[in-house]
């Protein structure tokens, strides 16, 4: 009606100007392009006539025409979608953009709110200032919500919470003190988690019969076998069992051979250890022997100076001088 009303005031304003307004033809494109002002040229892409001070008077087909205020005057713009606040309704004339209801921030049309102004509730495409029976209202959302109960901070309805309160884990819409059988709480996420257990491969072939590294010179040894861990457990799954096993093992005794650059080192070492061996043994068969000479020396020694000094004691004896009392005869 508004723009009717604009381009029927162009139009009297035209007849007022000029005597020719009889000759006006009825067919409002070519009453556009008599009136002073008013193209078919217009610069903006969704307009079909347009006028210098009014903008679009009328939108190409699908396209919807806005009327924006700037000031005293409103500006024709015609859009492909309308902006938030309005819906298009579309007729063989022409297709415009209508306002939501006061109460809406956004419609689909006259009857269907999608989204609330503040202090409003959405519920069933209508904004209520308090929500039915069994429902509460929801400042973040502007809607009417489902109560929720008491372990949820939020949810979809009355049996499905999309999050726990503080100290809950949440498991398939619900709040859980403890999660189930078969699951976990992940403290990070505030959630039951399914547990996950240790899977081991099949164990490998035993090792061949060894000692110290070495698969000869010994007749008792051990045999090893290892498996792999496929799937390391979570935190209370169940843990791996073992990995490696180890055994006794007895062999036929063998000497090891000595093959190359190694075998001679050993060679030359064990040579080296032999004739320190037996020098070792004549040092101290040569010490044996020093000790039993210097021994049998001193014995010697010992012998002498006794058959001197009794060889002494007797010459002492025979060379006695003789008393002359000892002469008398009485």
């Amino acid at each position: 009606m508004q723009l009717q009303l604009i381009s029927f005031v162009l139009i009297i304003l035209h007849c007022m100007d000029y005597t020719g307004c009889q000759q006006h033809s009825s067919s409002r494109h070519r009453q556009h392009k008599q009136i002073p002002g008013v193209s078919s040229g217009c610069q903006q892409g969704g307009c079909l006539t347009c006028s210098d001070y009014n903008g679009c008077l009328s939108c190409k087909p699908r396209f919807f025409m806005h009327l924006e205020r700037i000031g005293m005057k409103q500006i024709g713009v015609c859009m492909t979608s309308c902006p938030p606040g309005f819906y298009g309704t579309r007729s063989p004339e022409r297709n415009t953009c209508t306002k939501c209801r006061s109460e809406c921030d956004s419609c689909f049309n006259k009857n269907f709110c999608t989204r609330c102004r503040a202090g409003f509730y959405l519920h069933l495409g209508k904004c209520q200032e308090s929500c039915p029976e069994g429902l509460v209202r929801s400042d973040t959302q502007r809607e009417c919500v489902p109560k929720c109960p008491a372990e949820c901070e939020s949810c979809v309805n009355g049996e499905t919470c999309m999050q726990c309160r503080p100290g809950l884990y949440q498991l398939s819409g619900r709040c859980h003190h403890v999660c189930p059988d078969d699951y976990e709480p992940n403290d990070k996420l505030m959630e039951c988690t399914p547990q996950v257990h240790c899977e081991v491969g099949e164990w490998s072939e035993w090792s061949p019969c060894s000692r110290s590294g070495r698969t000869c010179g010994f007749k008792r040894g051990q045999e090893t076998r290892t498996r792999q861990v496929l799937q390391y457990p979570s935190p209370f799954g169940q843990p791996c069992p073992e990995i490696s096993e180890i055994k006794e093992c007895l062999v036929k005794r063998r000497k090891c051979p000595e093959l190359g650059e190694r075998g001679t080192e050993r060679r030359e070492r064990r040579n080296r250890n032999n004739r320190k061996d037996k020098e070792n043994q004549e040092g101290r068969r040569e010490r044996k022997r020093e000790r039993e000479r210097e021994r049998d020396t001193g014995e010697r020694e010992d012998s002498d100076n006794r058959n001197k000094t009794e060889h002494r004691h007797r010459r002492g004896h025979d060379t006695e001088p003789v008393s002359p009392d000892d002469g008398l005869v009485q």
